[in-house]
């Protein structure tokens, strides 16, 4: 089964040895940025629990970076996912520059007008508000629709959202890290929002910072840092970060565009 999963959707798994490691015992999986694409999540959700079941036992947590909303078509299905996902297994979220916008926008007109034009529409017609209302409602009008559309108990789950989470010698954020600055004095709005200053940075942090927010065609594991937004929502490919002990491995959803792409390549 496991060796299905993964020829359908990623490359082979090979294990990395790094000189990072999480402590003994203790699994640990990442995954990137979602931004709506629940029918990724729900396969990526299946590989991680088909790998996690053939390895070792191990206390198994999963991390997702953040960014569950906005751009694709379905965040509302992503949320309900990873909710059900958490009341089975260990699932810890954190909180990315979208679901701060989100919530934002339920109290503040200005930021609304800013979330709908990034991605904030799909999130907001992904719950039962019809796209003909969408396209008449007034801002006020439609902050008032979502209040009553949108679960208490999704924005409950965004905003207890954690902002970084730190497991051996990795550390899991949304975004990065401002450079320099002790992890007790980052500023929130980094760890969600920085981009060029934190993975253009060849310092080292301490640490191995696990981050999405930032897209690149394929994983980016540097010494400092590992990137793993491949950008669900555009390139039909989802990303996660396996860690156990001093290794390494990654596993891809992919939908049938990017497999076609990938056998093209």
């Amino acid at each position: 089964m496991l060796k299905r999963l993964r020829s359908i959707l990623s490359p082979a798994a090979e294990f990395v040895e790094a000189a990072a490691a999480v402590p003994e015992g203790v699994r640990v999986y990442a995954i990137g940025d979602i931004h709506g694409r629940l029918d990724l999540f729900e396969q990526l959700i299946a590989a991680i629990d088909a790998d996690d079941a053939v390895r070792t036992p191990a206390e198994t947590t999963v991390v997702l970076l953040g960014d569950l909303v906005d751009r694709g078509p379905d965040s509302a299905g992503v949320i309900d996912a990873a909710m059900a996902w958490g009341k089975r297994r260990r699932v810890r979220l954190l909180s990315g520059n979208h679901e701060e916008m989100f919530l934002d926008s339920l109290d503040r007109t200005e930021v609304l007008r800013h979330f709908l034009r990034y991605g904030g529409k799909e999130t907001v017609l992904s719950y039962p508000i019809d796209r003909s209302d969408y396209r008449e409602l007034s801002l006020d009008e439609l902050q008032a629709r979502m209040r009553e559309a949108i679960p208490q108990a999704h924005l409950d789950y965004l905003r207890e959202a954690e902002d970084l989470i730190a497991i051996g010698d990795y550390l899991f954020v949304h975004a990065g890290i401002r450079p320099g600055i002790a992890l007790e004095d980052q500023n929130p709005a980094d760890l969600r929002w920085i981009r060029e200053s934190f993975v253009s940075d060849t310092r080292d942090h301490g640490c191995i910072v696990v981050h999405g927010h930032t897209i690149s065609a394929h994983v980016e594991e540097m010494p400092n840092r590992i990137g793993i937004d491949t950008g669900a929502f555009q390139s039909g490919r989802l990303t996660a970060l396996g860690l156990e002990g001093s290794q390494r491995w990654y596993l891809a959803a992919r939908d049938a565009i990017a497999r076609a792409d990938d056998q093209a390549a």
